[in-house]
C-alpha cells in the first residue's frame, strides 16, 4: 500500500489508476469536472457520489475546498505570487494537522 508522498504523487499523476478507494476517486472526478466544465455539472453528477456512501456534507466540504484552491490559484497567477519552498508547506501541514483551521 502506498502512503505519504508516494501516494500523493500517484494521485497527481493519475487519480483514476492510483491505489485509492472508489469514493475518493469518484469525488476527484466530480471535482475535476466542476473545475473544468462547471456549466456541464448537474444534480445527476452528485448521485454516483451519494450511491458510494458520501454524505451531502462531505460532498459540500470537497466542493468548498476545491473552490478555495481554484480562487487561490487564480489570485496567485494574477498577482504573480511566489510558491514557497517545500519546507514551508511541511510546517504548515503539521500545524494544520495539530491545530486545525483556526488562528
Amino acid at each position: 500500500m502506498c502512503v505519504g508522498e508516494e501516494l500523493i504523487q500517484k494521485i497527481l499523476d493519475d487519480y483514476q489508476s492510483a491505489p485509492i478507494d472508489e469514493p475518493l476517486r469518484a469525488t476527484l472526478g466530480f471535482l475535476k469536472k466542476l473545475t473544468h466544465e462547471p456549466e456541464k455539472v448537474s444534480a445527476d453528477d452528485v448521485k454516483p457520489l451519494r450511491a458510494l456512501g458520501l454524505s451531502k456534507q462531505k460532498i459540500a466540504d470537497a466542493i468548498y475546498v476545491m473552490y478555495l484552491f481554484n480562487v487561490y490559484d487564480r489570485l496567485a497567477d494574477t498577482f504573480g505570487w511566489e510558491v514557497p519552498e517545500r519546507a514551508a508547506f511541511d510546517v504548515g501541514a503539521k500545524r494544520l494537522l495539530s491545530h486545525g483551521y483556526r488562528p
